[in-house]
């Protein structure tokens, strides 16, 4: 199976998300909570909306607050569209 997710995430223009790890209490699977900004069209204000999605982390590899890059990838479960790629910065551990 890890071998179809590589193949999915080295190809193509697929879709790239970077965000924070808000869950990790699932088996192989994150919650990541991607935020963005966007200027309102009337009120010309900077608004943030946050979204959340879940991926698949193959090597149960994320903690909590880490900041990861997921990749969009074929359906996996009835909710997991997308694929962890890499850790970029690691959560600061107390």
């Amino acid at each position: 199976m890890t071998d179809s997710l590589e193949k999915a995430t080295a190809t193509g223009n697929k879709r790239k998300l970077e965000g924070i790890v808000v869950s990790n209490k699932a088996d192989k699977s994150v919650v990541v909570e991607v935020e963005r900004k966007f200027l309102h069209p009337r009120y010309r204000k900077t608004v943030r909306s946050h979204k959340k999605y879940l991926a698949h982390d193959e090597n149960n590899s994320c903690n909590l607050g880490d900041r990861v890059v997921i990749v969009e990838s074929r359906p996996l479960s009835r909710r997991k569209r997308w694929v962890m790629e890499r850790v970029v910065a690691r959560a600061e551990q107390l």
